[in-house]
């Protein structure tokens, strides 16, 4: 089955699920309401022409000005049809997703890796927690409005013989960048330049 037959099969089947479907770059993507998301994600796994048995990955994406700021990107693969699909759902930032961990187990890491980098909560996770930061890390590192060095720094002091976290303290040179390309030279002596003239 070609992926233009496939996005038409699933079109037919859940018509009224799918927001959007297309084709680009040669993979099938579907964008569904979030409501709708457990309802399809089982149809993909169960129905026999889709097959869609393996979650691949779920992530997310941050447009900070939409209104529905986040779209949680799940990527499957059916093994059987070797075919993949790509599912999407616009989420805002005050709403909850529906876990999919009863239809795919591997979903629970994965739920808990958007939620740690991107702050999107999924209702009905078993245990929805810190999976890839610290446990007093603020804020979420992936979200387009975090700062890029972060609000605290870690280190291990040995007077203390323990960790701390301190405020990040940056020097005034840290902020000042050359996005000069490095083929076209600087109109300026770089260090270590001066010895090359003698």
């Amino acid at each position: 089955m070609s992926m233009t037959e496939l996005a038409d099969y699933i079109s037919a089947k859940q018509g009224e699920a799918i927001a959007d479907c297309e084709i680009a770059y040669g993979e099938l993507n579907v964008t569904v309401p979030v409501a709708e998301l457990p309802a399809f994600v089982r149809f993909l796994k169960t129905d026999e022409t889709c097959k869609f048995s393996t979650l691949v990955d779920i992530t997310a994406v941050d447009y900070p000005q939409r209104r529905a700021r986040f779209d949680v990107v799940y990527h499957f693969l059916s093994m059987y049809r070797n075919q993949r699909i790509r599912v999407k759902a616009a989420v805002r930032e005050d709403e909850m997703v529906p876990s999919i961990v009863t239809e795919h187990p591997s979903a629970n890491w994965f739920e808990r890796e958007v939620f740690d980098m991107f702050g999107i909560l999924f209702s009905g996770h078993p245990d929805l927690r810190r999976i890839l930061t610290d446990y007093g890390f603020r804020g979420h590192p992936l979200r387009k409005d975090f700062p890029t060095t972060g609000y605290v720094e870690v280190r291990y002091d040995e007077a203390a013989k323990r960790v701390v976290y301190e405020p990040v303290k940056l020097v005034q040179e840290y902020r000042q960048f050359d996005f000069m390309s490095p083929w076209e030279g600087a109109d300026y002596i770089l260090p270590g330049d001066e010895r090359a003239k003698g």
